[in-house]
């Protein structure tokens, strides 16, 4: 199996792992809303959706690209809920500080990883 599949079980599995933690522990994911935003408990219940959904697709070769443009508009959705957790460490006393200031740069990580299983081999977009 070539690497790209591997890359895109992996980052699947992961995905659907972080979308069915949203139900496991959804106080975690609550707390870590913005206050600007409403509906909390809905978004969480939404977003932990999309990522198992989204990392479930990416698992199809014939979604991934589909997938991949997903899980990138997810990821900048989320992001506002990764730097509310940044600047107020003090609400999350179970992670270091350091490691959620490090998960905003990750992000940028994670959204190239995706983009790449937007692209076929020879870098030509997979949306058909």
């Amino acid at each position: 199996m070539h690497l790209k599949t591997w890359s895109r079980y992996l980052l699947g599995v992961l995905f659907i792992a972080a979308g069915v933690n949203h139900f496991v522990n959804p106080a975690f994911y609550v707390a870590m809303m913005p206050a600007y935003l409403p509906w909390h408990a809905l978004l969480v219940f939404i977003s932990g959706v999309a990522e198992a959904g989204l990392g479930g697709l990416l698992l199809l070769r014939r979604w991934s690209g589909w997938a991949g443009w997903g899980l990138i508009a997810l990821l900048v959705a989320v992001f506002p809920a990764n730097v509310q957790m940044a600047l107020h460490p003090e609400l999350y006393p179970s992670l270091s500080t350091t490691g959620l200031w490090l998960r905003l740069p990750l992000q940028a990580v994670f959204i190239a990883w995706a983009w790449w299983h937007t692209r076929g081999p020879k870098g030509e977009a997979l949306l058909r």
